[in-house]
Parts: structure tokens; C-alpha cells; sequence
């Protein structure tokens, strides 16, 4: 019995492969949302739903973030977040 609850508790811990694929899924999910905005801001109207999603994405982002990646984290959010005040948005710091 002891040796299934061994193998379950291993089955449970993400291995380091596992880290990097979630980091990229992560990573692929902000790319795709700021290809969106790009697009919105292009043509001249920018979506108040998906800056505020990019808010929400920023936030799981830095619970998971790298050190180098933090200064980016900050530009990206402060752009957000200027672009959701335009539309009289301030979401919390």
C-alpha cells in the first residue's frame, strides 16, 4: 500500500518538463492577447474586455514569473493600464 501512495504523491509533483510546457503555454496565451490588441489599436478600437483580461493574465503571470522577466511584466502592465483609464477603467493596483 505504501508503495501506490508513493506513486500517486509522484504523480503530483510536476517535473521540470512539466514547468517549462506551462510556462510556455503562459507565455503563448499573453503573446496571442497582445497580438489582439495590436490588431484592436490598428484599426482604432481597442477592446476594454480584453485589456481587462490582459490584467487578469498579467496576474497569473507573475505568480509564476522569472526575475528578468518582471521589468517586462511592468512595462506591459503599465500600458494596460493606461489604456484601460482612457476608457475611465482602473483596475487594481
Amino acid at each position: 500500500m505504501a508503495g501506490i501512495d508513493a506513486i500517486l504523491a509522484l504523480q503530483a509533483v510536476d517535473g521540470p518538463l512539466e514547468g517549462r510546457r506551462k510556462a510556455v503555454r503562459r507565455a503563448s496565451s499573453l503573446l496571442d492577447t497582445l497580438d489582439d490588441i495590436k490588431a484592436d489599436l490598428l484599426v482604432g478600437r481597442i477592446s476594454v474586455d480584453r485589456l481587462d483580461s490582459l490584467v487578469a493574465t498579467l496576474s497569473e503571470l507573475r505568480e509564476h514569473s522569472q526575475p528578468g522577466l518582471d521589468a517586462v511584466l511592468d512595462d506591459i502592465d503599465l500600458r494596460v493600464r493606461v489604456e484601460l483609464a482612457k476608457f475611465g477603467r482602473f483596475p487594481d493596483a
